[in-house]
């Protein structure tokens, strides 16, 4: 099945900017988090922001890929939960390009820019100074090929168009993107901007 899921994404992905610390919240359906274990909104980030007087560049987001959540943050508030899927090996860490995982440690955004194949491209500064480090012990103990290349091009995005329940099925259809619903990449893509710091869990 896996296979499957990379077919797809290797299809979708040519000529695109893709390859490679909660409960499931529905986004856009109270005002914030509540105690519950399904927690919906009313409104969306962009509001919430602006109805507290937060800037973009104010805000943090945490990725948890046990979860299949991606959270929006102001200090230690809450502002925001989206369910999200990942690259098609779920479980690992990234190492090299081609593997099929989403990269964890601590990211920025290195640009954002409308996309024709899933709404919206928030592209992540993978890989850095930390990733390199990874890729380079991971060559040197011989766990990837002396080939291997680090990889890049690892961004937030929507899905195509009709393709909304691929995350509510938890679908890891990408080839190491993290994917939203397209109504919910649009709400994050007009709240961050290249302050926004991202940190990425499993």
């Amino acid at each position: 099945m896996k296979y499957l899921f990379a077919s797809l994404a290797l299809t979708l992905c040519i000529g695109s900017a893709c390859s490679q610390d909660g409960a499931k919240k529905d986004s856009l359906a109270v005002d914030g988090p509540t105690d519950s274990n399904q927690v919906v909104y009313t409104k969306s980030l962009q509001t919430i922001m602006k109805e507290k007087g937060i800037a973009k560049g104010g805000i943090q987001i945490i990725i948890d890929k046990t979860a299949y959540t991606l959270e929006v943050y102001h200090e230690d508030s809450l502002l925001m939960s989206y369910p999200c899927v990942f690259g098609f090996n779920e479980t690992d860490d990234k190492r090299q390009e081609g593997d099929g995982c989403t990269p964890e440690g601590k990211f920025g955004i290195r640009s954002q820019y409308p996309h024709k194949s899933w709404k919206y491209f928030i592209w992540v500064d993978y890989p850095t100074k930390e990733s390199w480090s990874k890729f380079k012990k991971s060559k040197a103990d011989g766990d990837i090929p002396s080939s291997a290349t680090v990889g890049g091009e690892i961004g937030i995005h929507g899905v195509p168009e009709g393709y909304d329940n691929m995350i509510d099925d938890k679908t890891n259809w990408t080839l190491g993107c993290i994917s939203l619903k397209n109504k919910d990449i649009e709400d994050l893509y007009k709240s961050v901007n290249s302050k926004t710091k991202i940190l990425i869990v499993h």
